[in-house]
């Protein structure tokens, strides 16, 4: 499969790598036709999809079956009046009909929206409203649909609502389930299409695919109201890199990434690159995080390559690793937020395993990576992907020498766009003139570069600490602080201050058998110093019992300055 939209697929270096990496893309590309249908032509039996949940219940799909059943989807939905050009947003959990869905609005050229199910009614209206949505698809947990039925009166242009729920359905009676009347049973409407309308909606010929646009993502709003991120059909070849030569993803591995199907983290590790690679996703449709449950199916299932946000591997590094049989995992991976070195080091002890860091953004696919040429270095985010010019420059444009702090930018957008950035921010043209000017797109986040080129993350622009003339990156405070045992969780912020203008404060979560006391607070201010420079250590110190979080799971640094700025 590869080899349909690579020149190369091996490299000797990563200079090699850097040089010669280069993506054909088909003209008219769509991942459904491109992708799921020619890995079901070229083998009926490979497998897909391994599904499970927290009740017991497990499905398993192979290509040919997406293959099918998305066929089969479009034609039901194309009968419910979905057309090119029209919007749905899904708020769809982890069930497994996204995988078959997905697909399915590709063949029909409906701009499918992927969204949390943590949605309230307001961000619902404010979605609808937005994105002008002609469809919700919904699962029957009360939470969420009673949320999505409190915003339709605000949502007149919604003209259908369907719902879904999982199968087989273990423990079924005791589920809660909620739907009102006028909703559509998407598993059963779409059953109801036979084999023969399916097929002719398989080997029809699309119309859509290429420059079209195709996904549409809100932000997560770690600093405002979400902006829309649009996405056209060629995004998934972006991520060749992203599965490939980062997770290094073989055809016959079961890889799982821990991401709800709401953020583009799912279409960085659940979707797109892993089946471009022909990898087998693994989707836990879990009901709420648990590190034992969690290493549990990874053992169970003999999952093969593992990705997940450093706050998971936080709290699975507090479990007893030998009791469980990672023996099948070859591969763990990161994205998301920085990783702390600490973090790296007691999972790599407890399971051999080095955690390989990819950085990129809901924008884009892989920006910058541990790649195999070499061998990761805890707390970087990795050299630079081929697909993008990535530069650190200053506030004058110019380009930073090595150590030196600054912007992280992706030049040379005058030559084209690479194949896998946005689009720009959906009808949002003076956001997106902000962000994309002077030939370069301006990814909003600080680092530096070492000798060797590898890129070291210190934090968002608005979080930069200025203190006392110093500048100071809350990523290297948390990591200090990640290394004391008593912390489990923590967020540097900047706190207003009379005399120096701003201070450090840390906002910590404490690990399982620790008391927050004024003593621990001494001996974590005296850990700083001693791990880091001492002008850095946090003068304040906040014990907090959870961190404030956007829905998609980053720290809301911007809540915490906020709520400081109105003592």
């Amino acid at each position: 499969m590869l080899s349909r939209f690579l020149q190369r697929e091996s490299f000797d270096s990563y200079a090699d790598f850097m040089n010669n990496y280069r993506v054909e893309v088909p003209e008219n590309f769509n991942f459904a036709r491109d992708v799921v249908d020619a890995w079901a032509l070229e083998d009926q039996e490979k497998p897909a999809l391994v599904w499970c949940n927290d009740a017991g219940d497990e499905k398993r799909m192979r290509f040919s079956d997406i293959s099918m059943e998305s066929a089969r989807a479009a034609a039901a939905f194309s009968k419910m009046g979905m057309k090119k050009g029209d919007t749905v947003l899904f708020l769809m959990k982890r069930r497994w009909q996204f995988w078959v869905y997905a697909p399915a609005f590709m063949r029909l050229g409906v701009v499918f929206i992927p969204a949390t199910v943590q949605l309230t009614k307001k961000d619902i209206e404010y979605r609808v409203e937005a994105a002008s949505v002609d469809m919700i698809i919904t699962i029957t947990e009360p939470e969420i649909s009673r949320a999505v039925e409190d915003a339709l009166p605000a949502c007149p242009n919604v003209r259908v609502v369907g719902y879904i729920e999982s199968e087989p359905l273990a423990k079924a009676k005791e589920k809660a389930f909620f739907a009102p009347d006028g909703w559509v049973d998407l598993n059963r409407t779409i059953a109801a299409i036979s084999d023969d309308e399916a097929i002719a909606m398989r080997d029809s010929e699309l119309s859509v695919g290429g420059k079209d646009p195709m996904l549409l993502y809100f932000t997560s709003g770690t600093t405002g109201m979400p902006k829309m991120v649009l996405h056209n059909y060629e995004h998934p070849l972006g991520h060749i890199v992203t599965a490939h030569y980062w997770q290094q993803l073989r055809s016959d591995d079961l890889h799982i990434s821990v991401a709800d199907t709401g953020w583009a983290k799912c279409g960085w590790g659940k979707i797109y690159g892993q089946w471009i690679c022909g990898a087998a996703n693994f989707v836990y449709d879990m009901d709420r995080f648990n590190a034992q449950d969690l290493l549990e199916k990874i053992s169970h299932y003999k999952v093969t390559t593992f990705c997940a946000p450093p706050t998971i591997y936080r709290y699975m590094i507090q479990e007893d690793l030998s009791k469980y049989d990672l023996s099948a995992l070859r591969m763990a991976l990161t994205a998301g937020e920085p990783l702390q070195a600490e973090v790296f080091n007691r999972f790599r002890d407890g399971t051999g395993l080095q955690i390989m860091e990819g950085f990129g953004q809901t924008e884009t696919s892989v920006l910058c990576a541990s790649f195999p040429w070499d061998e990761p270095r805890p707390g970087s985010m990795g050299k630079p992907a081929p697909l993008y010019k990535l530069d650190i420059i200053d506030d004058d444009g110019q380009s930073c020498p090595p150590g030196t702090e600054g912007r992280v930018v992706v030049t040379g957008l005058d030559d084209g766009l690479p194949v896998g950035l946005f689009c720009g921010y959906y009808r949002d043209e003076a956001t997106t003139r902000s962000v994309w000017h002077d030939g370069y797109y301006e990814t909003g986040d600080v680092a530096w570069r070492d000798e060797d080129g590898f890129y070291w993350f210190v934090g968002r622009s608005d979080d930069v600490i200025k203190c006392s003339g110093y500048r100071i990156g809350p990523f290297e405070v948390e990591s200090a602080l990640q290394t004391h045992r008593a912390v489990l969780e923590c967020a540097i912020t900047a706190a207003p201050d009379e005399i120096r203008g701003q201070v450090v404060k840390a906002t910590i979560v404490l690990a399982p058998g620790y008391e927050p006391t004024d003593d621990l607070k001494h001996e974590l201010q005296a850990h700083v110093k001693h791990v880091t420079a001492p002008y850095k250590y946090p003068r304040i110190i906040e014990f907090v019992t959870e961190l404030p979080k956007t829905i998609s799971g980053k720290i809301r640094r911007v809540e915490i300055r906020g709520n400081d700025e109105k003592k």
